[in-house]
């Protein structure tokens, strides 16, 4: 099939119309930035030609030449027969208006916390400049870090992960947007060795519980499984955030935490806190807030005993 492509496709619309046939007969599963078969093949197209992504009509009928199609036909192949998810294949992804390299190394992003910063958070941050300091838990590509310090201008920003890996990948993105002097790479488990009081603290961590990791389509199999389950609830990485938060927090600072589907589970466990569920794309039950001062009320405000964990910065040479 392959062959028989790659010799006969002319234009654009042979190839779409090829990759959604392709996709739809391979009953992919999708959910790493597109929904469906057709939006993901005009992605997969668009991107691998270089053309713009939200303008496909110009170009449907134009004429390819033989080493275009070729490798536009070897991606669509690939991701029908080893199920790669899209962004793997284009090294690249996208939230709202900002585009990331990303690969194997990270999770494809598409936390929903980019929709809540800046604006959305100004009844608890009044204004952008009273945000000083930042931290991302669990940054992966580093994302997150970088709309941090687009919407808060006078931010310093720590970006943390376990993952040696996904901090060469936010390395990356973060020297793309040129932001080295602001976003500082930290290679940590969770907040151990921080110190800093932070204004705002968010985090997409793991949060899949371990029969839902079971039962994850082939396409999240490619991602690393350690940005995808936490314990058997898939809480264990949530309650470590929470019981540290306030001790990292600055009076009045924010927490802002993704916990996907386990919002029963989670106030069950924590039946004092005060949980303010955001408004997202996808509903409200998904991304939690609460303030230093809900966590302290609630009997969660005593630091862990300082341990010296040294030096946790990362320096572009280590990565």
């Amino acid at each position: 099939m392959y062959a028989e492509a790659a010799s006969t496709f002319q234009t654009v619309r042979d190839l779409l119309r090829f990759a959604v046939s392709r996709f739809s007969d391979a009953g992919l599963t999708y959910g790493h930035g597109t929904s469906n078969a057709y939006d993901e093949a005009a992605y997969l197209i668009l991107s691998a030609l270089k053309l713009p992504i939200d303008r496909l009509e110009p170009f449907l009928d134009a004429q390819l030449l033989p080493n275009e199609v070729q490798q536009v036909v070897s991606l669509i192949e690939r991701r029908a027969e080893e199920r790669v998810p899209v962004a793997y294949l284009t090294n690249e992804a996208w939230q709202g208006d900002f585009n990331f390299y990303v690969d194997e190394r990270v999770i494809v992003p598409r936390s929903f916390i980019f929709e809540l910063l800046g604006e959305q958070l100004e009844p608890w941050i009044e204004h952008p400049e009273l945000v000083h300091r930042a931290l991302d838990l669990c940054t992966g590509s580093g994302c997150l870090a970088i709309q941090l310090a687009h919407h808060y201008p006078d931010a310093d920003i720590d970006a943390v992960d376990i993952s040696l890996d996904a901090l060469e990948v936010a390395s990356i993105n973060v020297q793309n947007y040129g932001l080295e002097d602001r976003i500082q790479l930290i290679h940590s488990d969770l907040v151990e060795g921080l110190e800093e009081p932070y204004d705002l603290i968010i985090s997409n961590p793991p949060y899949v519980d371990a029969e839902s990791v079971d039962a994850l389509p082939q396409e999240y199999l490619h991602e690393p499984e350690l940005a995808l389950g936490s314990g058997e609830d898939g809480l264990d990485a949530t309650h470590v955030i929470l019981q540290n938060a306030a001790r990292l927090l600055n009076p009045q600072g924010v927490l802002l935490v993704e916990i996907g589907h386990n919002r029963d589970v989670l106030e069950a466990a924590y039946p004092s806190l005060p949980f303010m569920w955001m408004e997202t794309q996808s509903g409200d039950g998904f991304v939690f807030l609460l303030t230093r001062e809900d966590l302290v009320a609630a009997g969660l405000g005593d630091p862990l005993n300082d341990a010296d964990f040294g030096d946790l910065v990362i320096e572009d040479e280590d990565i």
